[in-house]
């Protein structure tokens, strides 16, 4: 029979208060840290090993999240030389013809959104999609509230939540849950995934059909197009790319690369195509210089996004058997799994019990308003729970990355859609309002089908 000690008491409080900091809008790093520290004293008995013990903490977390951190930076590098030419805009036109009411450019914008925020996650494409195709949109029918929730629920819920193609979410979550490769994560997520996405996206249709029906005149002036320089290099550059990238989705089936190989296969890409991209617009002579900068600038961006959630990962590392034994020893044991059969032993639990307890706790960590900062805890729990009830890791361990992400990545949470907000010129409030009801839908229906499937 597992015993609780001291430590394992604080662990668990340490992660209530975090849960609860969230809860409060607020940033939850220096509790993360607190708590190793604290940790690190009650284990060790020094104050210098706890310190070490903070700082060994990272490290494991940063090796866990380093093959991530670099495939987005290398991603956005390649983003920023495409805009910079001007190819962006070249691979966007063919798709903005094609919007000519509405509803149709709600979806058109929708899944262009979804398609680039695959590839380039949702940040990056953002900035180039809202910009080129949101005008053209609102021209065509769709208000600004509409087109501003098509880039959120398509890019920041289905496009992140899933990650199909830079595996970043779920990677962190097959770290966290030990389970080996991501494409685990990856096809145990599919099912789930497709309910949240199709009940939210169709609940969202129907509310906007409705307004569209109460909207009068539409201003359908002329939109001032974005004057980027057309010449036969950008437009080589814009043709390529996603030949490159539908060859490389090809190869990954041919092959069946998965995992860290189908990353590495996205990642030189990148390299590639930003390679190329700097030679024809600024020749040899500047190129040196400029692929420089773009590394420099993508590898800036990867980190701003991942600093905090490998600081957040290294103390939830403490709760899975092989983190915490790096980072405090053999002889340990991981805190959560201690728990969480503690609990097994001394309580009934069931799958449908753990289901909804999983799911609770994951819509919880997305109220932080950063999806990705609760996965190390997702994939954790899941380990934990399917150590204890005939339920399948993988799935819990998706079923806990599709919601935290939907709630956390920027769908219902104010302060998390504010760059779409700023690109469509609308409330972020605004934003939030539109999507919870068809967000909480779509949670209510992954919920019930996970209660069946798993």
């Amino acid at each position: 029979m597992i015993q609780l000690s001291l430590i394992h008491y604080v662990y668990l409080g340490v992660i209530i208060a975090i849960i609860t900091i969230m809860c409060f809008k607020k940033d939850v790093v220096l509790p993360c840290i607190i708590g190793l520290f604290l940790v690190g004293f009650i284990y060790s008995g020094s104050i210098m090993k706890s310190i070490q013990i903070i700082y060994r903490a990272i490290l494991t977390s940063g090796r866990a999240f380093l093959e991530i951190v670099i495939i987005i930076a290398l991603v956005n590098a390649m983003s920023k030389s495409l805009s910079s030419l001007g190819a962006d805009v070249i691979m966007m036109n063919p798709l903005r013809k094609l919007m000519t009411n509405g509803k149709r450019a709600f979806f058109i914008l929708g899944f262009t959104m979804l398609i680039f925020s695959w590839f380039i996650w949702p940040s990056p494409a953002v900035a180039f999609i809202g910009s080129l195709m949101v005008p053209a949109a609102i021209k065509s029918g769709l208000p600004e509230i509409w087109a501003a929730v098509a880039l959120d629920l398509f890019g920041n819920g289905m496009a992140l939540s899933s990650d199909y193609f830079i595996q970043g979410a779920p990677s962190i979550t097959a770290k966290t849950a030990q389970i080996s490769d991501p494409i685990g994560i990856i096809k145990a997520s599919f099912p789930l995934w497709m309910v949240m996405s199709a009940v939210t996206v169709i609940s969202s249709a129907i509310i906007m059909g409705r307004d569209l029906k109460k909207i009068k005149n539409i201003d359908k002036d002329e939109i001032e197009n974005i004057n980027k320089n057309s010449n036969f290099g950008s437009k080589f550059i814009a043709v390529i790319t996603p030949i490159f990238f539908v060859i490389d989705v090809a190869v990954m089936y041919i092959f069946r690369l998965k995992g860290g190989d189908a990353t590495a296969l996205i990642g030189g890409t990148a390299v590639i195509i930003m390679c190329l991209t700097s030679l024809v617009n600024y020749k040899l002579k500047d190129a040196f210089g400029k692929v420089t900068l773009y590394i420099r600038d993508g590898a800036m961006f990867s980190m701003k996004v991942f600093a905090p959630v490998i600081i957040i990962g290294a103390f939830f590392f403490l709760g899975s058997n092989e983190s915490a034994q790096e980072i405090l020893g053999s002889n340990t044991n991981g805190f959560l799994t201690d728990i969480g059969m503690f609990i097994s032993q001394r309580t009934n639990m069931s799958k449908i019990s753990v289901i909804l307890i999983h799911s609770v706790i994951s819509g919880l960590l997305g109220i932080g308003g950063s999806g990705f900062s609760g996965l190390p805890l997702i994939g954790t729990l899941a380990e934990v729970f399917s150590s204890n009830v005939n339920i399948d890791r993988s799935s819990l361990a998706a079923l806990g990355q599709v919601i935290t992400i939907w709630v956390g990545g920027g769908t219902i949470i104010p302060w998390s859609v504010v760059p779409i907000a700023a690109i469509c010129n609308v409330d972020p409030v605004e934003i939030v309002k539109k999507n919870i009801i068809p967000v909480l839908f779509g949670i209510i229906a992954t919920i019930l089908t996970a209660i069946f499937i798993l």
